[in-house]
Order: structure tokens, then C-alpha cells, then sequence
């Protein structure tokens, strides 16, 4: 794998932005919410399939945030910082903890083409059977389906919130025909969104799905930026196994240097981050002088 400068210097640039008259635009008027939210999923549609979004991370990034609102509508005081540590640090045997638990599942939620399989891997407390009449729930235009899926998941597991999140957020992923799930409505929709029912859960999907895509759209346009410096200095990376390590880099939210696998040692993957970080291609994430997590 060998990463060129004129590949990828302008990919970033070239984006398409939303337009000004979705993000300024204020109406409480439910067509009028229901219209914007539906220009904003289009535009994000469009911004998906352009050749320079790196998709695999920016699933992972939104997974990350749907899960840290996920585990906040459950009470719980867990954030970004304590869900990284729960994945990253695991190891056979050990137990997440049930914020851990949330951010996995969001984790498996995305990494596959969605499936009745793959939801299953990633509520594997859910039976097949179960998932698929969940997602039969739901007809109709995206939103709609998509509300409806909510609300029978909510209705047989209401303290589950983030297993009602992932099916919903599947569930519109099926219907635009995107071959994996994006997290939108897990960003957006409030805690109170998910007691609502009928035309104001429909209207709170709207609003959620509108905020969401708008993020999700700023969203893309800086990773594709850090992905594109991370391109530009990988060539100048000689450590054996660098092409690898950098791969780790566009598909995870957060990489520990043990998981550099294709370096020779944890003390050579940790100076080949830090070496990154010089060279401003990534983040180190944690601020703490041992256990760092790098990310772009």
C-alpha cells in the first residue's frame, strides 16, 4: 500500500458543501421541517459517494458519537474518553462494562454491510427472528419507516434505547439503499424524542435526521482533510510495517500503539505515532503519558 501526494492532496477540497439555506433555515412548520431535513439527507447521500470520503472512519467516528449519547440517555457518566478506553484496552475475558457494551455494539452496527447477520453480531442478545419482524415494522418513505422501526424496538425494550437507535438508524440505511449504517438519528434525537409517538416522534426524527446530516456532512469534510495529511507524510514513514499501521489509522476511531501488530515492538509502534504526531497526521487523544490512544 503506497500512498502518492498527487492522489489525494485535493480530494478533501473538492466536497460539495451543504448548502447555507439548509443550515441557516428556521421553521417549526412540520413541511417545512420535513423538507429541510430531506434536502439534508441528500446532500449527505451525495457527499457519501463522493471518491473522497473515507468511509470506513467516518462510520467509526459516528459510532463513537452515537454511542456517547446513547450511554448519556441512559444516565450514565461515561464520554468519548472512558468508551475508547473500554474498547481499546480489552482483552479476552474481560467485561466492558455496560457503557463499553453500548459503544461495541455500535461499533459492530457499522463495520459490516447491514444485515439481519451483521445487527445480529452486534446485538447478539437479540434474536434473528426478533431483529428481522423489528425491521418489517416500517413501511413506507424513509422517515416513516424509520419512526416506526423506533417505536416497536422502544416498545418491547424500553430501557434499551441504543438497541432501538441502531435498528432505527439500520432501518434507513436499508431504505435509502446505503450498503451500511450511518448513526443519524442516535445524534440527534433527545431524550425526551423517545417518548414521543405518531406525527411528533415522526417530526423529532425530522429534526434529529436534519441535524444530524448537517454534522455529519462537517464531519466528513474534516476527516477527509486529516485523512488526506495523514496520506501526504505516510511515504515518508520507512518503519517496516508502516504501511499497515497507517491503514489501523483510516478504519478506527482510536488506535492503541499495541495494536500496531506489523511494527516490531510496542516501543517502536509508540515512537512511530509519536513520529505522526510531529508530523501533524495524528491526534494523540488521552493526554495521559502511558496507555495513549492516537487517532486522526
Amino acid at each position: 500500500m503506497t500512498y502518492a501526494r498527487q492522489d489525494f492532496s485535493d480530494n478533501h477540497k473538492s466536497l460539495p458543501r451543504m448548502p447555507s439555506w439548509v443550515t441557516s433555515a428556521r421553521s417549526d412548520v412540520p413541511e417545512d421541517v420535513a423538507f429541510l431535513s430531506g434536502a439534508a439527507l441528500s446532500h449527505l447521500h451525495l457527499v457519501l459517494s463522493h471518491e473522497g470520503v473515507p468511509q470506513t472512519l467516518l462510520r467509526a467516528r459516528l459510532a463513537m458519537r452515537a454511542a456517547e449519547t446513547c450511554v448519556t440517555h441512559q444516565g450514565r457518566p461515561e464520554r468519548a474518553s472512558e468508551l475508547r478506553d473500554a474498547a481499546a484496552f480489552l482483552q479476552p475475558g474481560d467485561s466492558p462494562g455496560p457503557a463499553g457494551e453500548v459503544y461495541l455494539s455500535w461499533q459492530r452496527a457499522v463495520e459490516r454491510p447491514a444485515s439481519i447477520t451483521a445487527l445480529h453480531r452486534a446485538l447478539p442478545e437479540i434474536d434473528m427472528d426478533q431483529i428481522a419482524s423489528w425491521l418489517d415494522a416500517g413501511q413506507g418513505a424513509p422517515v416513516a419507516r424509520t419512526a416506526s422501526v423506533l417505536k416497536a424496538v422502544l416498545a418491547d425494550r424500553p430501557r434499551d434505547p441504543a438497541s432501538a437507535l441502531i435498528l432505527a438508524d439500520a432501518a434507513l440505511a436499508q431504505t435509502l439503499g446505503w450498503s451500511h449504517v450511518h448513526p443519524l438519528l442516535a445524534l440527534g434525537l433527545k431524550r425526551d424524542d423517545l417518548r414521543k409517538s405518531g406525527d411528533d416522534l415522526r417530526l423529532a426524527c425530522y429534526r434529529a435526521i436534519l441535524a444530524a446530516a448537517t454534522e455529519a456532512t462537517r464531519e466528513v469534510t474534516d476527516l477527509a482533510r486529516r485523512t488526506t495529511r495523514l496520506k501526504e507524510v505516510a511515504p515518508k514513514l520507512r518503519a517496516k510495517g508502516a504501511d499497515e499501521a497507517v491503514a489501523l489509522f483510516l478504519s478506527r476511531d482510536a488506535v492503541a500503539p499495541a495494536a500496531m501488530a506489523s511494527l516490531r515492538s510496542d516501543r517502536a509502534a509508540r515512537r512511530f505515532c509519536d513520529r505522526l504526531v510531529e508530523l501533524g497526521a495524528v491526534r494523540e487523544l488521552t493526554g495521559r503519558d502511558t496507555f495513549r490512544l492516537y487517532g486522526i
